[in-house]
């Protein structure tokens, strides 16, 4: 797909509509991996594993901020239509990826049991916790270089490709996870290990291509080095990234202090429950804020001025659409997806459902207002600019949400906690699209050469 030309309504749609189906097979997988632990392995294993989806969201967020990156600047490098900058991209950033991703591997392996223990995992869970994420932790290398090899498929505008590689490696995690399971007995640790050699399935499977020259560009060892301006590059678009995603998750931990503080029956179960909503939500989103920070890298790039800015509206509007779609189906609908995940024959499912669909009344419209927010974020990964960004998502969308759960919220009821969402996305967009508007004014009118 030429993103530099064409309608861009029709091809932003037609962009994003790979990504979704990739990401809605990624949870999917994940809501599979619960299901069977749930439904073979027992309560413990399940709760061993309910302990850990905050500290996996930190260190996978990271990981995924240096894939962003090199999307983002092949993207930029494509538009130029610069081989030379593209080709050292395309090397500099496969080293880059793998030693990020073995770095991020080791020190979450090493802090994985003492978070456990100061985020207060039940006793009985912990065993299990640790073990879960020991053995999937290994897979965040893997990980890295799918991402890395991702990134450089969706600059192209080719998003068919690594979908197909997620589903191929999803399909095995499934059957993993029975075969461990079920036939071997390997409760937690089936269900971690058959993750672990997806993801290194996956990441095989994208690399192929990408290192046999079939992606574009001739992969040579005899290249594969790091060109420090590059290099340099991938980490101030890749860090802040990554942090950004790492904000979210230590949020959410207080957040969570703040559902536990609550007194009214069900409401912590009821929050988990319907919290299997939200990765569905965003990240229906994030492939339309990916496609709007790759048509944005590429004009950018090409000196489309106007297209840029198109871009991060068309984007953003259909982020905001499709939200507001799905959140008015789950307003309707809550009680019927709550049944999903909720055995109806004990007699606390009640509660459970109530509260369930009582985050869901404030959620549900609140949603889509996070457009605003992480559009204009992609907007401006998009013209390579994420460390001021990150720093209004670190104010707006942790510390806001701090003093909210510390300070404003009384403990009253699950709607009161979740009025800090669509606050927080407000206060954060508006700092994030008056940056954005700065930065637009500074790009040259006429084409000329920008730098990245």
């Amino acid at each position: 797909m030429n993103l530099t030309s064409g309608s861009l309504l029709k091809n932003i749609l037609k962009f994003s509509i790979p990504l979704m189906f990739s990401n809605l097979l990624q949870v999917m997988f994940n809501m599979a991996d619960i299901a069977v632990v749930g439904k073979f392995a027992g309560p413990y294993a399940l709760g061993a594993v309910g302990s850990t989806p905050q500290f996996l969201f930190l260190f996978t967020g990271l990981a995924m901020g240096m894939g962003q990156a090199v999307n983002v600047t092949a993207a930029f490098y494509l538009g130029q239509n610069n081989q030379e900058k593209l080709s050292k991209t395309v090397h500099t950033a496969f080293l880059i990826c793998l030693a990020y991703g073995i770095v991020i591997c080791i020190l979450a392996w090493v802090i994985a049991r003492p978070v456990l223990v100061l985020t207060k995992t039940k006793p009985e869970f912990l065993e299990g916790a640790v073990s879960y994420l020991h053995i999937i932790l290994l897979g965040i290398p893997a990980m890295s270089m799918f991402n890395y090899g991702s990134g450089l498929f969706s600059a192209k505008g080719d998003n068919k490709t690594p979908m197909v590689f997620l589903g191929i490696s999803g399909v095995v995690n499934i059957i993993l996870n029975l075969v461990f399971v079920i036939k071997f007995k390997m409760d937690v640790e089936g269900v971690a290990l058959a993750s672990f050699i997806a993801e290194y399935i996956s990441a095989a499977l994208v690399l192929i291509p990408v290192l046999s020259g079939k992606w574009g560009v001739k992969f040579e060892l005899r290249q594969l080095k790091i060109e420090k301006v590059l290099a340099l590059n991938l980490i101030k678009i890749g860090i802040p990234a990554g942090l950004q995603n790492a904000i979210f998750a230590i949020a959410n931990i207080f957040v969570q202090e703040g559902v536990n503080r609550i007194p009214a029956a069900g409401v912590v179960q009821g929050n988990a429950a319907s919290s299997n909503f939200d990765p569905i939500n965003y990240n229906i989103m994030n492939a339309l804020y990916t496609a709007g920070a790759s048509f944005i890298g590429q004009n950018y790039g090409a000196g489309n001025k106007k297209r840029v800015l198109h871009s991060y509206l068309i984007s953003m509007f259909y982020a905001f659409a499709v939200s507001f779609l799905l959140g008015t189906f789950i307003f309707f609908a809550g009680e019927q997806f709550m049944s999903l995940f909720v055995d109806l024959k004990r007699p606390e499912s009640a509660d459970i459902i109530l509260q369930g669909c009582n985050r869901f009344k404030v959620m549900a419209f609140s949603y889509c207002i996070s457009a605003f927010m992480d559009g204009t974020i992609a907007a401006c990964r998009g013209l390579g600019k994420t460390i001021v960004p990150s720093i209004f998502v670190f104010l707006g969308s942790c510390v806001f949400r701090i003093i909210w759960v510390r300070f404003i919220f009384d403990g009253s009821s699950i709607q009161s906690l979740y009025l800090l969402y669509v606050f927080s996305w407000t206060i954060t967009a508006v700092m994030e699209m008056v940056y954005f508007a700065s930065l637009y004014r500074k790009i040259p009118e006429q084409k000329e050469s920008v730098n990245l």
